[in-house]
Order: C-alpha cells, then structure tokens, then sequence
C-alpha cells in the first residue's frame, strides 16, 4: 500500500469527504419536496415571494443603518466623513453575510420549487396562473406567455438559440448535489451530458433572490443567448427578470437594464470589457455595472484556465500609428528566410549521405549538418520525414547533448553558419552575425540592425569635456538612435517569427483581407483578437493585407483579477480535476467531481501510435471505413484547420460522406452538431466537437455500438483530449473512443518520442505498422503534464506581473469612482490636500517649502523660518492643513456665490429650455468648461457647480496619469526581462520600480488637482467704467447628457501563448453619435488654431475639456 492510499484509508479520500459534505443537503431538499410538490401554480409562485422576503429582511437592521449613515454625510464636515464611509462599508459586508446565512436556510425550499417548477413544465403543455404586473409585461415581449382575463398562461415550449424546445426536464438527485456544490462557491465537474446546464437553474434561482443580481458566463455568445432564452422561462415563472448583455450594444441603455435584471448572462469578454469600460465613463449615467456579486461560469476551465492567458484591453490610437515599418523590412526577411531555406536544404542532403556512410567520423558530421537543419528551420516537412527513420532521431539527440554541454559552451559551432536560429520550444528566432550581414548588404551603416551598447556610450559621453548644453543634446541624440534602431531589429524579429513559427490555416486564416487568430483549444476564430507587440501587424506584411495602426493601452485586466472580484464564485464543466492545483492556487476554488446519473459505458482504447504522419492519417481513414460499414456514427477531433481539410479530402477521395466543423465553417456549427449522432454520420472537427451542444444518438446507433471518437493528435493539455473523448457516452450511452499519434506531431516532437522511437527501432517496427500499449499511452500522459506545467507557469508569471498592476488599478479605480459618483469626492480632496501640506513639509528646506506650498496651494507659508527648524513636523502639517482647508472652503463658497445669480436668472426665465449649462472655470493658465445640470445647481445654490467643477477636473488629471502609468509599466515589463542575464529576478525588479512609478503618478495626481482647484475661479466681464451695469459671467446652453462616445476605443485580447510572446486583439465599437454643445455665440471651431498661440489645434489645447 503506497502512502496517499494508506493516507485515504485514514481519512478517506477527496471524493468521499466531498460526498459526505454534500449528502445531507441533498436530503434535506429531498424531504422539503413533498410539501412544495403539493402546492397548487399560485402557492408555489407565492412560495417564492415569501423567500424573498425573509432574506431581505434577515438584514433590516444592517441597511436601516446604512441608510441612515448615508443621511449624515451631507452635514458632516468634510475631514470627519472617511470614518463615516468606513463603517457604511464594513455594514455592507455585514449584510451581505447575513445574506448568506439567510440563503443557506431557505436552500432546500428555494431548490424543491425549482425542481417542482420544471416538473410541471414537463408535465402540462400550459400552467395557469393568477397573472401579475410582471406577467402582463412578459407577455408584450415573450411569446410563450399569454393573458386571458386576470390569468397568465405559461407554455412549455419556446424558442432557444434558433431552435424550438419542448421543456422535458427534471432535477435528478446528482443535479442537487451540484446544485449545493455551486452555491458553495465550488467547482463541480460533471461529466458530458449530465446537464450543467440545469443543474446551474438551483443556485443561480436561489441567489437571485437577494436581489444583488446573479451573472451566468459562457464561453462565447451562441451559448449566452441559448441558455438565457432556455432556461429564462424557468426564473419569469417565479418574477425574476432574466437578460443577456451579448444581446446589447456596449455602453448602451438596453446593455444597462440587462445588468440590473435578477439574472444576466454573457460572455467572459463582455463582462470583462463593461467592466473596463465603466472605469472610463465620464458620466454615472454611462456606468453599465453594478457591484460583482455571484457568477457561475460555465465551461470554467475554458474561461479561468485556457482564456487567462489573455489580458482584456482596451486601446486607442498612437501618434505615429500610421508606421509602416513592417512593409518596408519584409523584403529583406524575405530574402533571409529563403536564403535559411536554401541552407537547410543543403545540410539535409549532406546529412543523408554522410549518415549512409559507415565511416564513423563521416557519420558525426552528419549528424552535425542534421542538427543545423534542424536549428535552421524545424518545422521543415522533409526533416520531420527523415527524423522518423530508425536511429536518426536518437543520433541527433546525441549530437545535440554534446554541443549543449557545459552551458551551450560549443554551440555557437552549430549556428555561426546560419542566418538565424529556431527555438522552437521558447518560441524564439535569434539573427546570427552572417544573417545581420545579409540584411546589412551594401548599407552605408554596417551597425544598421546591431543594437549599441548604450551604457557604454553614455559613460563615454560623462568622460568628455562637454558643457551641460552639448552634453544633453549628445544623450537625446544617442537615445533617439537607440530608440530608431530597437524598433527597426524588435520588426525584423517580429517578422522572421511570423514567417519561420506561425503557419495560415493552423494559427491563423485569412479571411476578407483580415488576419484573424484561430483558438488552439476550440478551433474556432477569436474574433476581434490581435497578436500583439507588432506580432499581428508582421503578419499582415507577410501575408499582404492591409497593416493596421499601433495602438495604447488605455485599461486593462487579466480575466483572473476580473473575476476575483466576485464576493462569491463558483463553475461547472466537465474537465476540472486535472487543474485542480490551478484553481485552488489562483481563485481559491475546490473541484468537486459529481457522480453521474447512470454509469459510464463508453470504451476508451489505448493510443495507436505509428512513425510518420502519413501512415497515421492513412490508418484514421481506415478505421472511419471499418466504423461507418458497422452504422456508426464518427466524430474526428483534429487540431487545425489544414488538417481537417486534408482528411476531408481523403474521405472525398473514398467516397464517404462527411461534414467538416472547422474555423472558416463555424457558421454551420449547430446544424453539424445537430446531424452528428446519425447513422453512418461522419463529422470532423477541429478540437471543439460541439463544446454546449449535446450528440443525440437514436436506437439504431445505440445498438451499433454508439458514436465513435478518433483524435488524430494528442493536444497539448489532457482537459481537451478528456472533452473530445466526453463527447461520446453520455447518461450510459455506448461509445468509443481512441487517439492516433504520430512520432512526427508537435507534442511527441518536443517532449516525448525519443524514448517511444528508440522501442520502435528496438522491436523493429516497419513502415505502416503501429504499436498500441498502456506503456505509450502513459509515455504521452507525462508529456502532456510537462506542457500543463510550463502553461500554468506562464500563467502564475502573468498574474504576478498582473497582481502589481491590479492593487494600483484598485486604488486609482476608487478613486475614480468616488470622483465620477461625487458622494466620496470631499473625503479625497481633503486627503489630498492633507498630504499636498505633510509632502511641502517633509521633504523640503524652508525655502523649498515655501515654494511648494505657493505652486501648489496657493498660499503663504503660515510659519517663520525658525518655526520650521524647532517645531515637530506633524504640528506644523496640521497647521497648515487648517489653514489651507479654510481657503479651499472659502474659493469654493466665492465660485457658487459668483455662480449663483447667473444660474438663478437662466433658471427662472429659461429653465424650461435648458437642461444642462457650461459655465467656464480658469486656474490662470486654461479655461475648463464645466457642464452641469441647471436644476441641481438652482436647488442648491450652485454648490452643484462646484461639485462639477471637482469631478471634472479629478476625472481629467486621474486618466491623463493612469493612461501615462500603463504605457510607463509596459515598457518597464519589457525592459526589466533583461535583469535575468545579471542574474536577478525580472518580477522583483518591476515590483520595486513599479512602486516608484505609482508613488510618482499618485503625487502628480494630487499636485495637479489641488493646484487647480485652489486657483480655480469663474472669469467675469467687467462692465466699462462709463456704464453703470454690474459684471457679466459669461454662460452656455451645454448639449443633453449623452453616453460616452467609445468609439475611438479597441477592445483587444492578449495572448500570451509564451513567456516572450504576447498577443493581442482589437474591436472597434460602433459609432455613436455625440452632439457638440449649443453654443450662445461664435467661438473657436475644434480644429482651427487654439488662440493661446501654442500652433495646436483648439480641441487639443485648451479646447480638449470643451
């Protein structure tokens, strides 16, 4: 007995302690049924109010006090307010624990009406019931309710993803179980056709209860909009409203009702992407969110394992976007590929024929030359071939152990020769001096592609006896050519990589012009997704469609941090355990594997594993013959494109029927799936096999034996090897399944078939034959755990890189928030100011002191010299804190008594024509014109000026320094990877330098808010001195409040399928139209001249907050 079984055999292993957690609650629910069963359509909705209730009202108190708390902030003095928000946030943690309390004990209640309620819709084609508001408002939009009378009637069938449904569902007892395993913030893992898709319905109608809103995610939108339209008329029974967000624009009104609705469904992007994008909002009424309370995630391994390698951003144009550096280069890295080609060519051959030889030294350089074609171009079809062959492979391992010895010590033999080198397993290209050469050509400057040695330069520079004048202009020259120069190797690298590792049709299509990216786990097209780091745009050049413009990061989160939020989280799929370590490490969530319904009968062979790939595809055909003559159905799971086409043309070629399921044929997707399970049916799909979508299976295939799988390759991670195998026997159905390898595919390449090639030359094995053993099968399960690990490294570094970004995000989002909501607004300004007074005084002399606290307060020092030296730090901040709040208070109270006559006399005589006004503000060096809303500003005695005036100005200084930050911390990402050659830790560095850069961007946030606000004043027209006329404030009608215009914005995706590949993707959101102010006269038009004189355009320059 090993020591983990004897550990189980004390304390029983997971499965069991999970089971033994769970059971009662599932009895629990079970005796509750009864009760619920027996109640007539009216009760049974009633039942639903009443739970309702009960959970409110397990926190009256709680909330009572919030609101209370939230009465007394108005008269509150502003320094006493951050206590009071401290405690309505530590009462708002409070409820919704009592929330959770409340839920637990209404559970098994809340459960059996579900249960009870898909029963009668399988049961009765209409249930009647006493109709409500909420019915008769279903009823003007849905078609499967109908008013008669003071009746609503409900039927059982409606429309869902394009499909009619008949409602023919009851909750099994293991549906229960995962019901329980949702609602505790788990993982549950079911197997495929066990129906998560139900199984969520429990949880997600029990949370909703609350109120708080409940969000489904999905992998992609068909899946969103059909699950919402499924299991929607479930929740409408019982007056819960369901919407889905993929349904709606972004940033518009509909997308915003979607997330107040009980229940909303979407896609991870989506949410992800709203919540980017409401952290840009300039205006509360463009937020779309609210507060992230429960989401279930569907597909979860998909959404937290294989998507988070994928950052969300949010992009905008660059300056010099239009560069079209790409183009200009391709021709000489055309030149160079070839040129490597021609050279790879050449050392295959010599590799043949001295390899024939039987002169043992013959045979080392021959085996050299192979080495050198495989460095020259790996993925090279006719050394793939070669490499089959008995004992080559072997002998270039051998050859390759020698010159990496002693840290790579003799490898430079192996790559002077070439152009550039391949490293296929870091997915890098390095130029070589000889390809530097070759792309140099006849250039008057040999150094054109050889970056300089910087450091050297500069310190060079330091030793010469220049004036500080010469010696600035001789740093910005040398950093400038620098600059040129790293731009011009970082493209030739970009595109030797997108002409050497990224293949069309495997990771990547063409289609309409457009590069688009093919997801390696699911085969279907990332829409919208970009490479990026110039990646995508080098593809483009090599492909010779349109190169897109540069973009910059405006905002962005990984979708581990997006999620993370959540006060409680939990997901289903059928494919968890294997990253079980993952999902506890990063989201602290557990796997909970559920037993299925009936047990499995599905046949799994062991792996058939053959030399070259052509005898592999020849074998799949084959067997698909042999499988179709018996009337089954088959499913052939490939990994891209190019090969999926390939076996559709063998199949062509015999004659056999088929549909292919790929990423240029995803429209098809449902009506494919849908035929799949037929007699005789042959489907080929590229690594999704219909991931949502069940295969139903008639009598006759049943009794043939059941859908067969075959995988033609083994894919990199066992979770879709474990879904493409799920696909076949679900609830007990009969099925098959087994994987086809060859030593030639990218997984056995790199990681495994060494060992697999040496037995097959061992045993003798001939062209054609193939050997099948559990010994193999286990051989490519550890490759395949090699892989999972390096991905989950990539991932864990991402996220730590992330989670520095992520507290900084946190902070500057509050604080944004406080400023776009305005009811914490006061609360920062006065924390602000009081470290605006502790900086002056702490980090300067007197006369630094002084001038820090003119520049950016406003005002005198409040102390003497001598005061300074002698008195304690914290006395003198707090004086001047004092002082500097009673000056802030009284311009405030100046800019609405100025304000304030002018907003009274438009109120009174045009309030019915505006609804909105701008009123100009000037610091001295611009002028701000500050919309605000004309009613609120008259109510309150134009203190809502002054509240505009806060919000604007923080909303302009806060993004200005973010939007500045990000771009600083993706530089300093890159730079800090080259801390490794010192032998340092790249992370460690950026963390201590991205701490430097956020104290640095907090200060100049601070700095230029409060210079602002302190000088802020409302400019007003002096009458001449011959007219007896008071002044004059000059105001405007401002236009209607509209959404914010996110129509320059890109939505990308990053993916980092590396740790030196980042990639990136962009869609643009539509138009929307934004109406300029109604202006009372004429003034300067956007694009002409700003007449401060600085030669920008108006919109710009002092225009840009117009």
């Amino acid at each position: 007995m090993g020591f983990n079984e004897f550990l189980s055999s004390i304390f029983g292993n997971k499965s069991t302690r999970d089971m033994k957690e769970i059971k009662p609650w599932v009895e629990k629910i079970k005796a509750a049924y009864p009760e619920i069963e027996a109640l007539d359509n009216d009760a049974l909705r009633a039942k639903t109010e009443e739970l309702k209730k009960y959970i409110r009202e397990s926190a009256t108190d709680e909330r009572a006090k919030v609101e209370e708390l939230k009465a007394s902030i108005e008269s509150t003095e502003l320094e006493d307010r951050e206590e009071v928000f401290a405690q309505i946030d530590k009462i708002e943690k409070e409820i919704l624990e009592k929330y959770e309390k409340a839920l637990e004990e209404v559970l098994p209640v809340a459960f059996s009406i579900v249960k009870a309620t898909a029963k009668r819709f399988t049961e009765n084609e209409e249930i009647v019931v006493t109709a409500t508001e909420f019915d008769r408002h279903l009823a003007a939009t849905k078609d499967f309710v109908r008013i008669e009378g003071d009746k609503a009637i409900y039927q059982n069938h409606w429309n869902a993803g394009g499909n009619d449904t008949v409602w023919n569902m009851i909750h099994y007892d293991v549906q229960l179980f995962g019901g329980v395993v949702l609602h505790k913030g788990k993982i549950a893992e079911m197997a495929t056709g066990e129906g998560k898709t139900l199984v969520a319905t429990l949880p997600v109608f029990l949370n909703a209860l609350t109120g708080n809103g409940v969000h489904v995610v999905t992998v992609n939108d068909y899946l969103a909009k059909r699950d919402s339209e499924w299991m929607g008329p479930l929740y409408m029974f019982h007056g819960l409203s369901v919407d889905c967000i993929d349904r709606h624009q972004p940033n518009s009104d509909a997308r915003r009702q979607a997330y107040l609705a009980d229940i909303t469904f979407g896609t991870n992007n989506e949410f992800g992407f709203d919540y980017l994008r409401d952290n840009m909002a300039i205006s509360p009424k463009d937020l779309v969110q609210r507060q992230h309370n429960y989401a279930i995630v569907d597909e979860v391994d998909s959404v937290l394992i294989d998507d988070a390698r994928t950052p969300l951003i949010i992009s905008g144009p660059v300056p010099k976007g239009d560069d079209q550096l790409f183009e200009q280069l391709r021709p000489l890295v055309e030149r160079l590929v070839e040129a490597q080609k021609v050279l790879a060519t050449k050392y295959l051959s010599e590799a043949k024929r001295l390899i024939a030889s039987n002169d043992k030294k013959e045979m080392e350089e021959g085996f050299l030359a192979l080495y050198r074609s495989h460095k020259c171009l790996p993925k090279n079809k006719a050394l793939i071939k070669f490499l089959s062959e008995q004992g080559i492979k072997a002998g270039m391992l051998k050859t390759e152990e020698i010159y990496m010895e002693q840290n790579n010590k003799r490898m430079h033999e192996v790559t002077e020769p070439l152009y550039f080198v391949i490293e296929e397993k870091l997915n890098s290209v390095d130029l070589t001096d000889k390809g530097i050469d070759l792309i140099t050509g006849n250039s008057e400057d040999p150094t054109l592609f050889v970056l300089p040695d910087i450091a050297a330069q500069l310190s060079e520079l330091e030793n010469q006896n220049l004036t500080n004048e010469q010696l600035l202009e001789k740093k910005d020259e040398l950093l400038t050519n620098y600059a040129i120069k790293s731009e011009r190797v970082h493209t030739i690298n970009q595109l030797l990589k997108a002409y050497t590792m990224f293949e069309k049709d495997d990771e990547y299509v063409v289609i309409d012009g457009q590069v688009k990216i093919v997801d390696e786990q699911t085969g279907r097209i990332m829409e919208g997704r970009r490479y990026s780091d110039g990646l995508h745009q080098a593809i483009e050049a090599k492909e010779r469609v349109k190169v897109e413009a540069a973009t910059q990061t405006f905002a962005t989160i990984t979708l581990q941090n997006y999620f993370r939020m959540y006060h409680k989280l939990s997901g289903m799929t059928g494919t968890a355990e294997t990253e079980a370590g993952e999902l506890w490490d990063i989201y602290k969530l557990d796997v909970v594997v559920i037993p299925t319904n009936r047990p499995i009968a599905r046949k799994d062979m062991n792996d058939r594993v053959y030399k070259t790939k052509r005898e592999k595809y020849k074998a799949v055909i084959e067997e698909i013959e042999k499988l179709v003559q018996a009337g089954r159905p088959v499913l052939v799971g490939t990994t891209s494109v190019e090969i999926s086409e390939m076996l559709s043309k063998m199949l062509t070629m015999r004659k056999i029927e088929h549909s292919v399921l790929n990423a240029k044929l995803h429209q098809k997707e449902a009506e494919i799936v849908a035929k799949a399970g037929f007699s005789c049916a042959v489907t080929i799909a590229t690594n999704m096999a219909g991931r949502g979508t069940d295969i139903k299976l008639s009598p006759e295939v049943k009794a043939a034996g059941g859908l067969a799988i075959i995988g033609t390759e083994r894919h990199e991670s066992r979770r879709v090897d474990r879904q493409l195998r799920g696909r076949a026997g679900r609830q007990g159905d009969p099925g098959s399944s087994v994987f086809f390898v060859s030593l030639e595919d990218d997984l056995m390449r790199l990681f495994s078939s060494d060992r697999i090639a040496s037995v097959m030359d061992k045993l003798g094995f001939q062209e054609g034959e193939m050997i099948e053993h559990k010994m193999i099968s286990n051989s490519i399960e550890r490759a395949q755990k090699k892989v999972e690990e390096n991905n989950f490294g990539i991932r864990k570094r991402l996220l730590e890189y992330d989670d520095v970004m992520n507290k900084q995000r946190t902070v500057v989002y509050t604080k944004r928030r406080h400023a776009l909501m305005g009811e914490r607004i006061g609360m920062d300004i006065v924390n602000m100011i009081w470290d605006r007074c502790a900086n002056a005084i702490e980090n300067n002399d007197y006369e630094g002191c002084q001038m820090e606290l003119l520049q950016t307060l406003a005002m005198e020092t409040p102390f003497t010299e001598e005061e300074f030296r002698n008195e304690k730090k914290d006395t003198l901040a707090e004086k001047t804190f004092n002082i500097a709040m009673e000056n802030f208070k009284r311009k405030t109270e100046r800019l609405a008594q100025i304000a304030n006559p002018v907003i009274k006399q438009v109120y009174e005589n045009q309030g019915h024509m505006y609804e909105n006004i701008l009123i100009p503000i000037t610091d001295g060096k611009r002028m701000y014109n500050i919309s605000c809303n004309l009613k609120a500003a008259y109510e309150s005695e134009s203190k809502e000026v002054v509240k505009a005036f806060e919000k604007s100005i923080l909303l302009h200084v806060i993004d200005e320094a973010w939007k500045e930050n990000l771009r600083e911390l993706d530089e300093l990402k890159h730079s800090v990877q080259n801390a490794s050659y010192e032998q340092k830790d790249p992370l460690l560095i950026y963390k201590l330098e991205s701490v430097t850069l956020f104290d640095a961007m907090v200060n100049k946030i601070n700095n230029q808010t409060i210079s602002i606000l302190m000088r802020g004043q409302i400019p007003v027209q002096e009458a001449p001195a011959d007219e007896q006329q008071p002044r004059r404030v000059e105001v405007r009608q401002a236009a209607p409040e509209q959404r914010q215009d996110m129509s320059k914005y890109r939505e990308q995706k990053q993916d980092l399928s590396d740790p030196n590949q980042q990639a990136a993707a962009s869609q643009d959101t539509r138009e929307q139209q934004k109406r300029e102010p109604i202006r009372a006269e004429k003034t300067v038009g956007r694009n002409d001249p700003c007449p401060c004189g600085s030669g920008k355009k108006y919109k710009n320059c002092h225009g840009q907050n117009a």
